[in-house]
Parts: C-alpha cells; sequence; structure tokens
C-alpha cells in the first residue's frame, strides 16, 4: 500500500493543485488529508469545492474545529476570513469529518497527537524556542495508540520519528503554509524553511515503512497577491519566503 499524505492545505488552492499533480505523477492507492483544510486568507470555498468530489480519505483539524464551534468575534482572523467564504455544503463537509482515523488496522490518522488535535507530537517548545521531540517524547504523547505508522500535521514541519517501540511517527509537513508563529506556551516558530508545497509518501513493504518526503514548487506568487488583496501581508511574506517574519 502506498499512501500519499497531505496536511495544512489552509486554503492554498495553487498549492494544492500542485501537489495533487505530483501526487498523480508519483502514484498512490490512497491519498489522506490530516486537516486544517480551508482556513486562511486565500481561498477557502475554492479549496473546499476542488476536495470534496475526491477520493481522499481526511479527518478535521483544529481549525476546522475552531471554525465549526466559536462565533465570529471569538474566531482569528484567518478563521473568520474562510468562515465569512464558506457556504453550507462545505460547513456540512467539514463537520462530516472525525477528529482521527483508524485506516485499515495499522494507520491512525490525526492532526495533532492522537489525543488533542492542537497539541505538538513531534516538536517540543521550551522557553528558548522549537526543537524536535525526542522519541520518548513523542512516545509519550502516542500513548497507546495501535498502528505502525501514526500519521500528524499542526506544525508544518515535515518530520520522520521512530518510537523506542518500533512505530514510526511523520508529519509531512504543509501543503499551503510553510511556516508558522506560535505563541504558547513561549513564543516559537515552526515550519519548512522555504516556500514550497510539502507533502510525503509511504509505502508499506515487507521490511517496514518507506517514507519520502516531497516539496513541491508551485506559484507561491500568485497565492502571496491573494493574501495581500485579503489584507494579510503578514501571510503574503510566509509564503514567498517559507519563514515568517522576523
Amino acid at each position: 500500500m502506498k499512501l500519499a499524505i497531505l496536511s495544512d492545505i489552509h486554503g492554498n488552492l495553487p498549492a494544492l493543485e500542485a501537489v495533487l499533480a505530483d501526487v498523480a505523477r508519483r502514484g498512490a492507492d490512497v491519498t489522506v488529508n490530516l486537516g486544517d483544510i480551508v482556513s486562511g486568507p486565500l481561498q477557502p470555498l475554492e479549496t473546499a469545492r476542488r476536495l470534496m468530489p475526491l477520493d481522499i480519505v481526511a479527518i478535521r483539524g483544529n481549525h476546522e474545529r475552531q471554525l465549526l464551534t466559536l462565533r465570529p468575534q471569538e474566531m482569528s482572523a484567518s478563521d473568520r476570513f474562510a468562515h465569512a467564504a464558506l457556504d453550507d455544503a462545505a460547513r456540512a463537509w467539514l463537520a462530516s469529518l472525525p477528529q482521527t482515523l483508524l485506516l485499515g488496522d495499522d494507520v491512525l490518522l490525526a492532526h495533532g497527537t492522537p489525543d488533542s488535535d492542537s497539541a505538538y507530537f513531534l516538536e517540543t517548545v521550551e522557553p528558548a524556542g522549537c526543537r524536535p521531540a525526542t522519541p520518548e517524547e513523542a512516545a509519550a504523547r502516542a500513548g497507546a495508540a495501535r498502528a505502525s505508522l501514526i500519521l500528524c500535521g499542526h506544525t508544518h514541519t515535515p518530520r520522520l520519528t521512530r518510537l523506542p517501540d518500533g512505530r514510526l511517527a511523520l508529519n509531512p509537513g504543509s501543503v499551503g503554509l510553510p511556516a508558522l508563529r506560535g505563541s504558547s506556551p513561549w513564543p516559537h516558530v515552526t515550519g519548512a524553511g522555504s516556500p514550497h508545497a510539502r507533502y510525503a509518501t509511504a509505502e508499506r513493504r515487507a521490511g517496514g515503512w518507506d517514507v519520502s518526503f516531497h516539496a513541491v514548487a508551485y506559484d507561491w506568487d500568485r497565492a502571496a497577491a491573494i493574501a495581500l488583496r485579503n489584507g494579510r501581508p503578514d501571510w503574503a511574506h510566509t509564503l514567498r519566503a517559507g519563514w515568517p517574519q522576523p
């Protein structure tokens, strides 16, 4: 079985189209989407409409939860933009997505950790910033999840970690937003460091899982122009540079 693993599209339709074309070129038996699909100042409705008819296994992320449960005045600017743009069909589709999903009997899909859509799985935030989680830290966050491969997103950082018991935890990076700036529990930045659209493939073989990370060039200047048009120069900078403004 070969999986194509997408996460954190954030309404970036040009990046999504480039990744879908690359997946089609490389081939995959199953494509999965790990959430944070539409939130952001780009093309949330168009992104939902592009994905809804496709045979892609999807879960929701923390931004889907926020879009569906918070009042607009309680939302971040990115969620408010998406909330205003979505139609009833798109909202119903997002509401239908599970928080986690076991694919087959040994692949677990989660957005953050298996227990939380907003917790970091493969990164640890300290006063000095964000660092890779140790295998022991990641194992504690995985808990008793019964899967040989645990897929996660949320931090926009491509990473593969082998847990002490042999399970693999994989973050494919972000399709649509190459980096982000966080504030909890301390200020930090996570991401890939270049403007490419990121995803991963994982293929199960006799000896275990073969994993490949992919960085796909696309028209990020077009995406940045959409962000600027919608009043978000911070997004425009990140989309072009691959890293938030200093």
